[in-house]
């Protein structure tokens, strides 16, 4: 049977050789709009790695429409640029595509030279704490005509196919919503007027390309946004859509502002291939489906169901180029899935970065080379088998190194485990298998139950040591920690110890928080039981919201400073707060902890001293980096490297990063 993932589609008069599409994703790369080497290099790993059709983007439509980092198709002096980035994708196998957008509202007055951005009214933006101002009826004919002019660029560039954005809580979708549409006049008031300027700037592509010309629009299925379009309304606009002069569409989800989470861990794999199947039934054209589509068979079972026609995998083409090859060629166990920590991909926008990811150390570093050959290969010994010991021996050995891995536990991955612990953070697991599994693929041998010292190196005489001993809890200097219901964190996220029905946890950082989560989740009702419960109408939906999220104990989150987990990035750290209001985790913040009792704690907070009774304690303070060989190292004078929270206590990111560097010094 031939799988449904590599089977040819047509967009219009495009031949896609199969069901893969790499969807636009802002990358922070582009200098003054133009294509830089760094993008050109970006996306050439990607076209190699063998999706069908890669879109690039967003791309500007004009001066108010993005900012300089974005690609720029709002001036002919980008079209040899975007040339370049056009023959780059085709020559390395896949079909090209640009998407163009205007922010509207999302923009940042800092970011356009201190201008006001505009949208289709005055209504203030959460995300960039601005209000924008509202189009004057001649600029939304510009802003069309713009549209036009960007997609006639992009054609003129060479590439295969043009998309527009008309989603996300950008400027058409601003049109297209309620929330954020008071106008008045023909752009607004009734659901056919706010679709106008979408239907109208689709029109005026089509009528600039040609009819032969594929144009994919990318729009929601649901904005999740109360008070704003229904999804009913959605769903009418991606029949007017098709019905006229699109092609194909692309189901986003979710705007900027959205309390729902869209891309993080916790969002289960394919959760929003619903909207794309209900557009799906309602529409004559191809349909992409998107968002945390990171494995083929999830995709494969997605196509296969008619959800849709083809599958968007964004971040999962970050973490693994070469997915699609894999797939197809039966190697799916050698994937290296995207975990959805956003750290790299989106957090690194909010920081004015480019994109990188935690997998894939050299993701947005293509250009550089710098994973090339090492040349004169040496003996390296790579102790610690987390994160950063394991990327550290696999650049090691694909550079050419003889290199052994030690581990002084029985499994690989030292603390994704811990990690993997609280709810909807199992995937962090899963990077650690897939890690292993390229150990395997790079027949690195990994020695485990070894704790290494001062006899085992001097024995293997290694050339280089690479030290990624990691980190050990941090021990607080306060009276009561010898209580037998004191427990660390790490020990708890690990079930090796258990604990009460009343919790206080000492520390509201990232693993004060993910063990606040995943004991908060005890004695909650299981998925399987709830859909059972809500298929059959056992209960009503707000009893089924209490029994899923109202476990058996009572946990108190106690941090010394003014704000819980603030070493939480900020694409994951809003959900995770949201969910502990939504568990009742009590948050206790300016609060010092004098001392651990027999009944419980004693804190200070505003100058009055409160005693909590709780059964169990666990302190999850924070680690300190634990590196007992660099001394052993110096004194048998051999050359070594530190790594990951050997060397600076840090994210996961961090211990990835620092040892792909590590590896690539050597």
């Amino acid at each position: 049977m031939k799988d449904p993932l590599f089977t040819p589609i047509q967009i219009n008069q495009l031949n896609i050789p199969n069901r893969i599409y790499m969807p636009a994703m802002h990358l922070g790369m582009a200098q003054n709009y133009e294509v830089t080497d760094q993008i050109v290099a970006f996306y050439k790993r990607r076209a190699k790695g063998g999706p069908g059709m890669v879109c690039v983007g967003y791309a500007t439509v004009d001066e108010l429409s993005g900012n300089t980092r974005n690609i720029g198709a709002h001036d002919d002096k980008f079209i040899p640029g975007l040339t370049r980035l056009a023959d780059t994708i085709r020559e390395n196998g896949s079909r090209c595509a640009v998407q163009i957008n205007h922010a509207g509202r999302y923009n940042f007055s800092f970011l356009i030279n201190g201008k006001q951005p505009v949208a289709p009214s005055a209504v203030a933006s959460k995300m960039t704490r601005e209000t924008p101002r509202a189009l004057e009826i001649s600029e939304i004919q510009q802003t069309i005509e713009s549209f036009a002019n960007a997609a006639t660029r992009v054609k003129k560039a060479g590439f295969d196919a043009v998309e527009i954005l008309s989603g996300t809580g950008y400027l058409i979708s601003e049109f297209l919503s309620p929330l954020t549409n008071q106008r008045t006049d023909e752009y607004g008031g009734s659901l056919q007027n706010r679709m106008r300027f979408g239907m109208e700037a689709a029109q005026a592509v089509r009528d600039a390309v040609g009819p032969d010309y594929p144009l994919i629009v990318r729009m929601n299925g649901n904005d999740f946004m109360p008070g704003g379009n229904e999804r009913s309304d959605l769903i009418e606009y991606a029949k007017q859509l098709s019905k006229g002069p699109v092609d194909a569409l692309c189901i986003n989800v979710g705007w900027h502002e959205a309390r729902v989470p869209q891309i993080v861990a916790q969002v289960p794999r394919g959760a929003f291939g619903y909207l794309a199947r209900d557009i799906r039934a309602a529409v004559d054209v191809p349909v992409i489906a998107s968002h945390r589509i990171n494995d083929p068979e999830t995709a494969r079972e997605m196509i296969d169901q008619k959800f849709c026609d083809m599958v968007a995998m964004g971040r999962s083409l970050i973490a693994d180029p070469d997915l699609p090859k894999k797939a197809r060629e039966g190697r799916e166990k050698e994937i290296v899935h995207c975990l959805a920590c956003a750290q790299g991909c989106l957090d690194n926008l909010f920081r004015l970065r480019h994109v990188e990811c935690l997998c894939n150390p050299l993701a947005g570093h293509e250009y550089r080379g710098k994973a090339d050959n090492a040349g004169a290969a040496k003996k390296v010994m790579v102790v610690g088998g987390g994160a950063a010991g394991m990327t550290a021996a696999l650049t090691c050995a694909r550079r050419g190194h003889d290199v052994t891995l030690y581990e002084h536990s029985g499994r690989l991955g030292g603390q994704l485990h811990l990690a993997a612990a609280p709810p909807g953070r199992k995937s962090f697991a899963r990077f650690s298998d897939d890690l292993e599994t390229q150990l395997s693929v790079e027949k690195v041998p990994v020695v485990l139950n070894c704790r290494v010292g001062k006899t085992r190196i001097s024995k293997e005489k290694p050339d280089t040591l690479i030290l990624a001993t990691g980190a050990m809890p941090l021990e607080l200097p306060i009276p009561g920690m010898n209580f037998p219901h004191v427990a660390g964190a790490w020990d708890v996220l690990e079930g090796k110890v258990g604990t009460g029905k009343h919790v206080a946890i000492i520390g509201g950082g990232a693993v004060g928080v993910e063990t606040a989560l995943f004991l908060a989740e005890k004695g909650t009702v299981s998925a399987e039981t709830i859909k059972f419960l809500l298929v059959n109408k056992a209960e009503p939906p707000e009893a089924l919201f209490d029994m899923a999220t109202r476990g058996s104990k009572k946990v108190y989150l106690i941090e010394m400073t003014n704000r819980i987990g603030k070493d939480i990035g900020k694409s994951t750290r809003w959900g995770m707060m949201q969910d502990l209001k939504r568990f009742n985790v009590e948050t206790v913040i300016a609060a010092k902890v004098l001392r651990i009792t027999e009944a419980g704690i004693k804190i200070e907070k505003d100058g009055e001293i409160t005693a909590l009774d709780v059964d169990t304690v666990v302190v999850a303070a924070g680690a300190v980096s634990y590196n007992p060989l660099a001394q052993i190292a110096e004194q048998l004078g051999i050359e070594y490297r530190v790594a990951g929270d050997a060397l600076k206590v840090g994210t996961a990111f961090d211990a990835v990063h620092g040892g792909y560097e590590a590896a690539l010094s050597i």
